[in-house]
């Protein structure tokens, strides 16, 4: 019988930019923290245009992560607010309406982190 290949932190992070995708989230970028952050390995960041898409991406990221056997610590934010945050500690994936992601310009405030994906 073949071996299952393992199913690593990345994979799991490209799941999660995957599922933003779905639910036609823009401007997706997935950060490489090691070595910047000890709190975490991965940022996902991206916009929506709305609260209501704003709750379709949180659900569907953390919907597909569970599927693929990881569990949201917590969740932070609200979508009114413009900015949710979904923790599953080695990835922390982060959705904004397009004022918040501006105001909180978390590629500046990671500039020195390599950018894996980048989708507009």
């Amino acid at each position: 019988m073949p071996k299952r290949k393992k199913i690593t932190t990345l994979d799991l992070a490209k799941k999660a930019v995957e599922a933003a995708s779905e639910k036609q989230a823009s401007d997706i970028t997935l950060l490489d923290l090691h070595g910047q952050a000890v709190f975490t390995d991965y940022f996902v960041l991206c916009t929506a245009d709305n609260p209501r898409q704003l709750t379709a991406i949180a659900n569907e990221v953390d919907e597909e992560l569970t599927k693929a056997g990881l569990k949201a610590h917590h969740k932070e934010g609200r979508p009114e607010s413009g900015w949710v945050l979904v923790d599953f500690g080695d990835i922390v994936v982060h959705i904004f309406s397009a004022k918040q992601r501006g105001f909180y310009d978390l590629e500046s405030v990671w500039n020195q982190a390599p950018v894996l994906v980048r989708m507009q």
